[in-house]
């Protein structure tokens, strides 16, 4: 089918030379050349997966085969046409290493990290750990220091706390009853977390002053939160060493690259898009 194609193109176009049809393999192998310049098979394929529309998605292959050949015909007729200039000769060397860069990257990404080196992440990142304490609590936020004592004498005569949450909280947990769910010390600021440290469970807080306002707090309970096991983070273990390993090969052939940086060029020239016009 691939091979008729060509042949009824050739026979269209009258443009086909007979190295055009020559046997090649895989994505080298060409499909139609516009005036001697080849398209070939890897190229139609790229843009096969590129295309999102969900009705092209829908076409039968040979429906799909004509089009894009179609297309690709046409850009490279059109590609034909333009007038060489430093701007464009710019913008495909750029395209070009950013292209092969990327493709640099995705090989490197492939290889599968051994389990030596996800363990050796592991320990770095929780050898030394102990457990974390965290906190159940809930807190009604006021502007001043009067408000807050007047609720905290509520509460101690015997106020529902989550009832005067509701009623008089300004903070985002107000209407959940002032209810901030488990949390450890480091995702609070500083006074608050040093008031919740220094209580027990039940027991609620006189006012504290953060940069939000002030704080009326109620320690519901804590518990200990242990390191995760390597296999519940193992995803995110391969993903860290992944990224580390690349950038490592990324560095290394920066490094080794020989590297010559022209000096006395005006800086300023990088605003002169006029230069770009230049052939």
């Amino acid at each position: 089918m691939l091979k008729a194609s060509c042949l009824a193109l050739a026979i269209g176009l009258g443009a086909l030379a007979p190295a055009a049809l020559a046997e090649e393999s895989g994505a080298d192998r060409v499909v139609a050349t516009v005036n001697g310049q080849p398209i070939t098979l890897g190229q139609m394929i790229l843009m096969r997966q590129s295309m999102t529309d969900p009705m092209a998605q829908q076409l039968p292959d040979q429906a799909m085969w004509d089009m894009m050949l179609d297309q690709l015909i046409r850009q490279t007729a059109v590609a034909e046409a333009a007038e060489d200039s430093a701007g464009l000769r710019a913008q495909i060397e750029l395209q070009r290493r950013n292209a092969m860069a990327t493709a640099t990257v995705s090989r490197l990404a492939e290889v599968e990290p051994s389990d030596e080196a996800i363990a050796a992440a592991y320990d770095r990142l929780f050898g030394d750990a102990e457990p974390t304490t965290e906190y159940n609590a809930a807190h009604i936020l006021v502007e001043t220091e009067e408000e807050a004592a007047e609720i905290k004498a509520q509460i101690d005569e015997g106020a529902d706390f989550g009832d005067v949450a509701e009623q008089r909280s300004t903070g985002p947990s107000g209407p959940n009853r002032g209810d901030l769910g488990w949390f450890s010390a480091d995702q609070m600021v500083p006074p608050f977390a040093e008031a919740v440290a220094a209580m027990q469970p039940g027991e609620v807080s006189d006012p504290v002053q953060t940069e939000f306002g002030w704080h009326v707090i109620r320690l519901s309970e804590t518990r200990l939160r242990e390191a995760p096991g390597i296999a519940e983070i193992r995803d995110q273990l391969v993903q860290m060493v992944l990224r580390e390993s690349v950038e490592a090969e990324i560095q290394r052939l920066v490094t080794e690259a020989e590297v010559q940086r022209v000096e006395g060029i005006d800086p300023a020239q990088i605003n002169d898009a006029t230069l770009l016009e230049a052939e």
